[in-house]
């Protein structure tokens, strides 16, 4: 997708005040940590078509409403990914200036997450039965 400049230049203004690992050290982090959460910040459709395997899904569009509900606790350590690692930026930005202070943006997002090789779960099409997570 190519991304009009102005969306470039506000993600690095907010890029080096968070947090970024990449899907091996994330996959590593979440295993050892307690209580961490995966979630996935794409839109429904995105969500729908496939999305890493353990993850939660908060959009983008309802994150602020949404995630005090779903996370009360600021301490919790999350990680986040959307199609290509700059919408999680902004999100991770935003969760901190709520006030979570245990943020991680996903580098490459869902398609480094997918190219990986680390599990996804995909909706099966109509008749298919849905293997091991891919």
């Amino acid at each position: 997708m190519d991304h009009s400049p102005g969306f470039l230049a506000h993600v690095a203004s907010r890029r080096d005040a968070i947090v970024e690992r990449t899907v091996a050290e994330t996959r590593e982090l979440i295993a050892n940590t307690p209580g961490a959460r995966l979630i996935d910040v794409r839109e429904d459709n995105e969500w729908a078509a496939g999305h890493a395997a353990g993850a939660e899904h908060l959009a983008r569009g309802v994150l602020e409403r949404d995630i005090e509900r779903m996370v009360p606790d600021p301490t919790t350590p999350l990680f986040l990914y959307c199609g290509g690692g700059y919408r999680s930026i902004l999100a991770a930005a935003t969760l901190s200036e709520m006030g979570y202070n245990n943020v991680t943006s996903i580098a490459g997002g869902w398609r480094a997450w997918e190219e990986s090789g680390a599990p996804v779960d995909r909706m099966p099409h109509a008749g298919e039965a849905q293997a091991d997570g891919q």
